[in-house]
C-alpha cells in the first residue's frame, strides 16, 4: 500500500498469498469437491497457482495488465475443469480493466474487481443462489463498492469484501446447486459448502492479508 493505492508489489503479494492458501487447503477443497463435484478443485487450484507463481518469478511484470494477463493465461492453460477458465477469466478481465498501471487507487481496484466478476458471469452464467463461486464473489465486490462509497479507507473496504465473501461462502451450504457438476445431485447437493465459493473466499482473504 502507498498513499491509498495498491501497488504492483502488493498485487503480486496477493497472488503469492492466494497460492499459499490453495496449497495449504488443497485437501480441504478436494474434500468439499468430493461431496458434490469431481474431487479435483483443491488439486487443480493448488497446481494452477503454483504455476502462476513460477511464471511470475521467472518473468516479472512491469504493469498490472501485463501481470494479470500472465496469471489468467497460466490458469486457463494449466488448470482442468471449470476452475481454470473461470479464475483465468476473472484475472484476465481484472488486468484489462486496470490497463498499463503500476498501482491502483480505490476506484481503479473496484473497477477491476467488478470487471473480473463480469467475466465470471459471462463465462459461467451464474446468478445469486446457484451455489457457485458467484455467491461469494458478488457480495464481496458489492461490499467493497459500498464501503468505498461510504468513505472507508481502502484497506477497510478490502477487509469488508473479504468478510462478505466468507458470509457468501457459508450461505452456499443449504443451497441446492443449479449450475455445474453439483447440479446433477439435485437436493443431495444441499448441506455442503460450494468448493468454488470457498476458494473465492480465500481469494479475498488473501487480498486483505496482502494489503493489511
Amino acid at each position: 500500500m502507498a498513499g491509498g493505492t495498491v501497488t504492483l508489489e502488493s498485487l503480486v503479494a496477493w497472488l503469492a498469498r492466494f497460492a499459499e492458501l490453495m496449497a495449504e487447503n488443497r485437501s480441504y477443497l478436494t474434500e468439499l469437491d468430493s461431496a458434490i463435484g469431481d474431487a479435483d478443485h483443491g488439486s487443480n487450484m493448488a497446481r494452477g497457482m503454483a504455476a502462476v507463481m513460477a511464471k511470475c518469478d521467472a518473468t516479472p511484470s512491469a504493469a498490472v495488465d501485463e501481470l494479470f494477463k500472465q496469471v489468467g493465461m497460466t490458469l486457463v492453460t494449466s488448470v482442468g475443469g471449470a476452475s481454470g477458465p473461470l479464475y483465468g477469466t476473472f484475472f484476465l478481465r481484472f488486468g484489462s480493466a486496470a490497463g498499463p498501471l503500476t498501482e491502483l487507487d480505490a476506484a481503479a481496484l473496484g473497477a477491476c474487481l467488478r470487471a473480473g466478476l463480469g467475466g465470471i458471469v459471462a463465462r459461467g452464467k451464474a446468478e445469486r443462489g446457484d451455489k457457485t463461486m458467484f455467491d461469494a464473489m458478488s457480495p464481496a465486490v458489492d461490499a467493497y463498492d459500498t464501503a468505498i462509497a461510504g468513505g472507508a479507507e481502502l484497506t477497510d473496504a478490502i477487509a469488508a469484501s473479504a468478510a462478505a465473501a466468507a458470509v457468501g461462502r457459508d450461505a452456499t451450504e443449504p443451497l441446492v446447486a443449479r449450475k455445474g457438476r453439483a447440479s446433477y445431485l439435485g437436493d443431495r447437493s444441499a448441506g455442503h459448502l460450494d468448493p468454488g465459493a470457498t476458494s473465492t473466499a480465500f481469494l479475498f482473504q488473501s487480498l486483505a492479508e496482502a494489503v493489511a
